[in-house]
This record gives structure tokens, C-alpha cells and sequence, in this order.
């Protein structure tokens, strides 16, 4: 019934709202259907591929979508209302209130101090710094074997969000993880009970990565790292949460920070990636100019080494659009994943989007090797060349839409470098186009690729693959096909012999969704490997672990569900995307859920899970 009372709203408010200045008095009117008329409806109504229904606005609370047009992707768009205009129209699309995120919303620690006697098991979001996202047994006891012991611990609900894309990491025996909301937390592992809170300019997408220390360190003074959506890149001190520094590493008003950094021998690498592919559906905006990148950091000071950009030359006026406004280039080349940190050969990797206008870059939805000591690019590879997109190119007028018109084909998931094979190591990128590229690291030079799925606009390979021993794991999207991405479609996982790239098995997720909006069998997340098998979880609500000999499901759980959390809330998962896969650490596992955006099925929830064995001792 929700479903068929959200569409009439959809049919009656695209029907009504161009009259009611006509039939309605101007004093029954309320002021948000005016500015919704003229601001949202050309979009949200189902012709743009990336903006979001008005379906799906209405399940998102009014702070969210109020975020989104003063710090977020909406930016560009709300820059003509004020700050009541915008607020009015939050709450009219929502049919919620604007909420006020404070700490009486929360359950507090009584001790707010972290463990000291429990440094962090992992080296950040990879898990290593070759991004392998495998927990094998030193770090967990969790195993294929007795996945389905696991057991909900407890739950914790972010307030005033719709969506949990900050991977969480465990360190000093607490959990640490961004929110929409742009809070991040500091919580009691064994409790969910929250012992500091620092506030951002606004959403956390990325992974927290704490600094290590040892055991025995009384005198310990960790930091956390973690970006913002408006591109500031912050050290706290992990202990209290207080503000160590702070920086924006580039001037341009679309920066955004979306990757976890990555921390080694005292350096933080953080990549660079730009909201300015939204900005580009505007017909007066000057598309475009950002230029992605990696920045280098001294991890204690905040002092940067040094900025190496992915399109080395600035962009240029090249022309005008259809209403004569300028336009630049070479643009785009975003940097969407934690780099990769290579000692062994004293570089970095990373993977690119695609170019924003036309010409497209040659660097553009490539590999990219870089000098750790100076940031030179060694080499690159480019996977699909003469790939220039932006959002103007799904609106009606398509000004600002490039010549090549997509088919925006990302390196979204994060590269990964596999050592110690029989015939040397390969550094692995999975694309949106569906095709997983192995290449030679000292040379850039392609080894194999495969396409593994149909690929598209939010998928194939989205957010994040995983490695152990010889098997590489693929989780496959395959979201939204259509003329431009025709042929059958490949959501679910597959494993990858990774010296060879030939396929041994690939899981189908069966479609359980019956109809349901936002839902999809796609696996858009990142995924993370156990002992014995890989676990991964799909747009339509459900984390899956499979077995890595045969790809057969071992465990399933559905999060389409209310949790009662540890502040005695009501609170429900969504969609599992985005960044965050699942975190493993001793006995546990946490996992976040929910992804309002991008026609995905919203939620707020991080999930601490136990094996059986460990919640009866």
C-alpha cells in the first residue's frame, strides 16, 4: 500500500502543482509546492538516471535532504533559495521536521576513555595496504564454517539519516564510524554505548583509520583520519575525539572526500573526488574544471608533502554550451578509492572516474601509479578511453552533456595489489563497465581482463572487490541497464582465479524483491573475506556469506527489519552499498545498512554481531 500511496503522490503533485496558482488560493498553498515545482520536479520525476524519485525523497528524513542541498550533491541546484527556502522545501518533500542532532538522542558511555590495551588489528579500510579486505584467522575467529552462529549483539541507529556509508573500524576496544548527519562516533564494542561524538561540516561517507600503537603503550596518543563530504580531511585524537588538525587539501568548491585515507610510515593518503558531475546539470555553470587526485599528509601535523593531481595540466576554456556559457577542459578523473601503498616499490595506486567534459583525459577512467616520495605519476593505464559524462547528459536540454556521452565507465572500487603470485604481482581494478583488469605494477602493461558483467550507470564492479590467497572475489551490481547498457545483467558474486583471471564460480542472486521500490539483487557494496569463503551484501537487504570452493550461500541475513538499538529507538536496515563492507574483529562482525540514495532502499543501522560461542562466555 506504501508503494501505490507514494506513486499517487508522485502522479498527483506532477499534475496539481502546475495549477494550484490557478485553482487554489494562494493563501492554502504551502510555500514548498511552489519551490518544488521550480526547483526538483524536472528531475526527480524519474528522468534522470542519478537523481533519486520524489518516491524515494519522501522515505528520507527532512535533515538529509536539507544536508544535501547546503553541503551536499544538491548544492549547485539550491543556490538560489535561501536558508528558509531550502529548509521549507526539506519538510514539504519529507512531510518530516527538521531534527536537531544532539547528544540526548544518544545512549553515553559511563567511561568515555578507549582501551589502550587494544591497538587496532587492522591497517585501515583494505584491512592492508594492499586493499585485500581479507580477515584471516590472527584478526577473527569468525570462518565460513560458523558464520551462522552469529548472533545481533547490538544495534546502533544514526540519527536523522537515511543512509550508512562509513566503514566502522575496531581499535582501544571501541568502534568508530562516520554518519550522514556528519557525526562520528566513538562506541563501546561490547556495548554500542557512545563515548565521544565529534561533529564535521557535514557527511562522513569514509572509513575511520586509527593510527596503531602497542599494547603496552600506557602513554599512547592515537589519532583517527577520516574526510567530509565538502572535501575538509580531519585528524582527531582518538582518546577524546578533540579536533588535532584540519585541512582542505583543494580550493575547488565541488572537493569532496568519499575514500578512507590510506596510513603508512607516518603518512596519510587521501584521494580526491568531486560532487561537480552534479553541478554540470546546470545550463549556467561552467563545466568544468576539478581535477581529481591524491594529497600527502604528515600524519601528525596535518603539513602536506604534496599534491599530485590525475589530470596534470589545469583545465582550459575550450568553448561555450548551446546558452553561450563557457566551458573547460580536461576535467574529471575523480579518485573514488583508498590508495593502494606499495613499499616494496615506493608507489601508490589508485583508479579514476571518468572525464566531466570534452576532450576527455587520457587519464580518465585509468590505473594510476604514483612516486610515494613526490607524487609523479610513473605510469598509467587507461581502460576505456574518450569517456566524458555528467548528469546534464540525463536532463531534457542536455547543455552541459560532453560529445562522447558517457558511457561513464569509473574505476569506483578501490585497486588492489596481489603479491607473491607464481608469475609476479598484479595491481587489479574493478570498472562499472563490468570488467576486472589485472596489471603489471612496474609497468602498467595489461596482463588479463575479463568482463564478468553487463556493466552500467551504478555497476558492474562498484565499490569494492576482495582477495584471498589465489581466489579474487567480484561482487557484481549490474543496477540499471536500459538502451545505453543493453544485455543481461549479473548481480551476485563471483570468484576469480586471480593469476589468470578465469572465472571458477559465479553465484546469481535470485530477485526476492516481488516489486519492492528501491530493490535490486545487485551487489553493490564492498565486500570482505573470511577463512573459507567471501561475504558480501546486496541491494536488496540481505548480507550473504559463500563458500569459496563452490560459491554456495552459507549464511544470509535480512536487515529489512526494526532493531530496537542501544538508545531504545526504533530503527530499520536498508540497502546494502557504498564502501562499507563488513568488519571483523575476534568473535564479531559489524556491518552498517542502509543506502538512501540513488533509488536505493534507505536505513540507519550499525550492527554488532557475536558468534554464539563468545556471547555464552
Amino acid at each position: 500500500m506504501r508503494t501505490i500511496a507514494t506513486s499517487l503522490v508522485i502522479l498527483l503533485l506532477s499534475i496539481v502543482i502546475p495549477f494550484a496558482s490557478a485553482n487554489q488560493d494562494p493563501k492554502s498553498v504551502h510555500p514548498g509546492e511552489a519551490l518544488l515545482q521550480q526547483n526538483c520536479l524536472h528531475c526527480h520525476l524519474g528522468s534522470v538516471a542519478k537523481a533519486p524519485p520524489l518516491a524515494m525523497l519522501q522515505e528520507l528524513s527532512a535533515s538529509s535532504v536539507l544536508q544535501a542541498m547546503e553541503s551536499g550533491v544538491m548544492q549547485a541546484q539550491a543556490k538560489s533559495l535561501d536558508s528558509n527556502q531550502r529548509r521549507v522545501l526539506a519538510e514539504f518533500i519529507t512531510g518530516k521536521q527538521v531534527g536537531d542532532d544532539t547528544e540526548s538522542q544518544l545512549k553515553m558511555c559511563e567511561e568515555s576513555k578507549i582501551d589502550l590495551g587494544q591497538p587496532p588489528s587492522v591497517q585501515g579500510w583494505g584491512v592492508d595496504h594492499s586493499n585485500t579486505r581479507f580477515f584471516d584467522e590472527s584478526l577473527t575467529t569468525v570462518s565460513i564454517d560458523n558464520i551462522n552462529q552469529l548472533q545481533i549483539k547490538w544495534v546502533f541507529d544514526f540519527p536523522n539519516s537515511s543512509r550508512a556509508r562509513s566503514q566502522p573500524t575496531v581499535a582501544g576496544n571501541s568502534v568508530f564510524v562516520g554518519s550522514q548527519s556528519g557525526q562520528v562516533y566513538a562506541l563501546d564494542r561490547a556495548t554500542g554505548c557512545v563515548r565521544w561524538v565529534f561533529k564535521t561540516v557535514s557527511e562522513v561517507r569514509t572509513g575511520i583509520v586509527v593510527s596503531p600503537w602497542q599494547p603496552d603503550e600506557s602513554s599512547a596518543e592515537p589519532m583517527a583520519y577520516f574526510g567530509d563530504l565538502t572535501g575538509n580531511v580531519y585528524a582527531v585524537d582518538a582518546r577524546t575525539g578533540q579536533l588535532v588538525w584540519r585541512d582542505r587539501p583543494d580550493a575547488h568548491p565541488s572537493l569532496t572526500i568519499t575514500a578512507a585515507p590510506a596510513l603508512v610510515a607516518g603518512k596519510l593518503y587521501v584521494a580526491m573526488s568531486s560532487l561537480e558531475v552534479v553541478a554540470a546539470a546546470a545550463s549556467d555553470y561552467e563545466c568544468c574544471t576539478f581535477r581529481g587526485g591524491v594529497v600527502a599528509y604528515n600524519a601528525t601535523n596535518g603539513e602536506r608533502a604534496w599534491v599530485s593531481y590525475t589530470i596534470p595540466q589545469p583545465a582550459e576554456v575550450v568553448g561555450a554550451n548551446a546558452v553561450g556559457t563557457p566551458t573547460w577542459a580536461a576535467s574529471g578523473a575523480p579518485v573514488w578509492g583508498t590508495p593502494v601503498v606499495d613499499l616494496a616499490r615506493g608507489q601508490l595506486y589508485v583508479g579514476t572516474g571518468e572525464s566531466y567534459s570534452s576532450p576527455a583525459a587520457a587519464t580518465s577512467d585509468a590505473l594510476i601509479a604514483m612516486a610515494l616520495n613526490d607524487g609523479e605519476q610513473r605510469w598509467h593505464y587507461q581502460a576505456t578511453p574518450g569517456d566524458a559524462w555528467n548528469i546534464s547528459c540525463e536532463t531534457a536540454d542536455r547543455i552541459n552533456c560532453p560529445e562522447e556521452d558517457g558511457p561513464d565507465y569509473d574505476f569506483g572500487s578501490a585497486t588492489l595489489l596481489a603479491t607473491g603470485l607464481e608469475n609476479g604481482d598484479l595491481l587489479i581494478g574493478g570498472q562499472k563497465s563490468g570488467v576486472v583488469h589485472a596489471v603489471n605494477p612496474d609497468t602498467g602493461e595489461l596482463v588479463w581482463k575479463n568482463k564478468l558483467g553487463r556493466g552500467g550507470i551504478q555497476g558492474g564492479v562498484h565499490f569494492g572487490m576482495t582477495l584471498a590467497g589465489d581466489t579474487l572475489y567480484v561482487p557484481m551490481s549490474d543496477f540499471y541497464g536500459g538502451p545505453r547498457w543493453p544485455g543481461e545483467a549479473f548481480p551476485g558474486m563471483f570468484a576469480v582465479d586471480v593469476a589468470t583471471g578465469q572465472r571458477r564460480w559465479f553465484n546469481k542472486t535470485e530477485d526476492l524483491c516481488d516489486g519492492s521500490e528501491f530493490c535490486d539483487p545487485g551487489l553493490s557494496a564492498a565486500a570482505s573475506a573470511i577463512v573459507g569463503g567471501v561475504v558480501g551484501g546486496s541491494m536488496d537487504g540481505r548480507m550473504r556469506a559463500y563458500r569459496q570452493d563452490t560459491g554456495q550461500v552459507a549464511w544470509e541475513f535480512n536487515a529489512l527489519r526494526d532493531f530496537t538499538t542501544v538508545a531504545g529507538r526504533i530503527a530499520r536496515g536498508g540497502s546494502f552499498s557504498g564502501a562499507s563492507g563488513p568488519v571483523f574483529d575476534r568473535g564479531m562482525m559489524f556491518m552498517t545498512s542502509g543506502y538512501g540514495m540513488y533509488n536505493h532502499m534507505p536505513g540507519n543501522v550499525l550492527v554488532a554481531f557475536e558468534l554464539e560461542e563468545d556471547i555464552s562466555q
